[in-house]
């Protein structure tokens, strides 16, 4: 029987459907948090076959601990998971100290952590991608850098989860604020700025690296606009993928040596032509995660085309294939979130019965997440673009 180890499997909250789905396949499900054990949901605690409780997940003696004593217990650890990027180096150097060859370990980190080294992995695979230099170079090195990508610039940390601390640098005069009053600005880079919406590449591949499942997303906001601007988070799940994007995110997945992941793959998709990177339409790398997508993106796939990811992803874990067909029965999937300190033109009983049999869930977000994703979420799906379409225009009016 394998063992799994998942740090901190209650969130987010649907994740106990994974962990079902491998206890369904004869997978021991050994979960590790900081949350009490009451506060899990009877589901999660059904599907796991015990849980250990740690006071903090930073700590790194605790988790160690922790999962020294499941090996003493149930033998060797064959898989630890957060899909967390705050816990990336946790579960690296676990892997590492357990000697678990399923995921990343301490000496292959910083290719999946610093969006510096990415960079590296992408010219490898003749992808695409913005110029970037580090700021550590120096505020001289990155004027000259100006010269050639031109303003605006962005700027984020080499090492940073989601929008955090990313800033729009508009001309020289800002560029030489950034300098002189962002702490541990030597810890950031900046890019090219590029244009367009973002989307995602979204797929599980297994031990030999072959697709067993690959999904579409688009960002028309960034998830930087949403939170510095406080606007309506918006994405929806495509019917079909772009075949382009497909090239472009297994020629990524190869570059990276990507196996045994659920992977989630940013690029921008150009709205304009931008020299050196390409025409509108096309694909431009962004961003490499090793995990699924945030929120309530799986739920949306599954949504959009009829299956389950999370039987999909635990059957990769399990048997290393998949053991559910296609059923090639499409929609697109859309999440709107709104926030509470807004007045809309629909009000929730509206939305709800406007959409009936369409809308998929109304959750209310987790506090934690409501800044990129609003306070109150809409997921439905649609058959047709113009329906989508209607749909977004209803949830995001306001008044």
């Amino acid at each position: 029987m394998k063992n799994f180890v998942f740090i901190s499997p209650n969130f987010p909250e649907k994740y106990w459907q994974f962990c079902d789905e491998l206890q369904k396949n004869g997978v021991r499900v050994l979960g590790i948090g900081d949350a009490p054990k009451h506060a899990l949901s009877p589901e999660l605690k059904r599907a796991l076959t015990e849980y250990y409780h740690v006071d903090s997940i930073a700590d790194y003696d605790q988790m160690y601990r922790a999962v020294g004593y499941f090996a003493w217990k149930y033998g060797h650890i064959d898989w630890i998971e957060s899909n967390n990027e705050f816990w990336l180096e946790t579960d690296a150097r676990l892997r590492t100290d357990f000697n678990v060859n399923t995921g990343i370990k301490t000496d292959g980190i910083e290719a999946f952590k610093e969006k510096s080294e990415m960079k590296k992995y992408y010219a490898k695979g003749g992808i695409r991608t913005a110029r970037q230099i580090k700021c550590s170079a120096g505020l001289e090195a990155v004027r000259r850098f100006s010269v050639d990508a031109g303003f605006p610039l962005f700027a984020k940390p080499d090492v940073g989860v989601g929008a955090g601390g990313a800033h729009k640098i508009e001309n020289e005069a800002a560029l030489e604020a950034f300098f002189a009053h962002t702490p541990q600005v030597e810890c950031y880079v900046i890019e090219e700025f590029i244009t367009g919406d973002i989307c995602t590449y979204d797929a599980i591949v297994n031990s030999q690296g072959e697709l067993l499942v690959e999904s579409m997303c688009v960002c028309p906001p960034s998830i930087a606009d949403i939170v510095n601007n406080n606007l309506d988070s918006t994405y929806y799940v495509e019917k079909k993928m772009s075949e382009n994007l497909r090239f472009w995110g297994r020629r990524t997945v190869e570059a990276f040596g990507v196996k045994s992941r659920f992977v989630h793959l940013e690029f921008f998709r150009l709205n304009k032509a931008h020299r050196g990177l390409g025409e509108p339409g096309d694909f431009v790398a962004l961003e490499v995660n090793m995990r699924p997508g945030g929120g309530y993106t799986p739920d949306m796939i599954n949504y959009a085309h009829n299956i389950s990811m999370f039987k999909i992803w635990a059957d990769m874990i399990a048997f290393d294939r998949r053991t559910t067909p296609d059923p090639h029965d499409d929609y697109y999937c859309v999440f709107a979130g709104r926030r509470d300190n807004v007045r809309y033109a629909l009000d929730h009983q509206a939305m709800l019965s406007k959409y009936g049999e369409a809308m998929m869930m109304a959750p209310r977000i987790d506090e934690a997440l409501a800044g990129a994703m609003g306070n109150q979420a809409y997921i439905a799906r649609f058959r047709t673009e113009a329906e989508r379409d209607a749909f977004l225009a209803d949830a995001c009016h306001r008044v």
